[in-house]
């Protein structure tokens, strides 16, 4: 069942990341992948407050319920909203591109916000930052 519900979710959040892509448009080549960088760390805010509030919050008043909405909302929806491919060729491109230094900044601004940004989402839902206890 979980197999189907990630399947539902990815739909879901790749058609989101899409809208994303659409509404950040870049004017010729991107001297910076705004559309993408957005989609990474409000993805990783939003991971974060999913596993701080089934971790504490649902799991305490329906925990046969964490599994299925990780599975839909985490593994599928946030996983298909977020992109490490498209952050890693956007990365190569820049630095290709003789953009070494806005290659290098762009990589640290993606996994230290997004790092951050997990961390404050746990937070924020009240759970203490832990290790995730299932593969995504």
């Amino acid at each position: 069942m979980n197999w189907w519900l990630v399947a539902l979710g990815g739909g879901l959040g790749t058609g989101a990341h899409y809208a994303v892509n659409q509404v950040i448009i870049y004017p010729g080549a991107p001297a910076w992948p705004w559309a993408t960088l957005a989609v990474n760390l409000a993805g990783s805010l939003m991971i974060g407050l999913l596993y701080g509030w089934t971790g504490r919050r649902l799991a305490a008043s329906s925990p046969d319920l964490v599994a299925p909405v990780r599975a839909l909302a985490g593994a599928g929806l946030l996983g298909g909203f977020t992109t490490y491919s498209a952050f890693s060729a956007e990365v190569v491109a820049l630095a290709w591109g003789g953009a070494v230094g806005v290659a290098c900044g762009y990589a640290l601004t993606s996994a230290v916000g997004g790092v951050a940004l997990a961390w404050a989402g746990l937070r924020l839902a009240g759970q203490p930052p832990q290790p995730a206890t299932e593969p995504q």
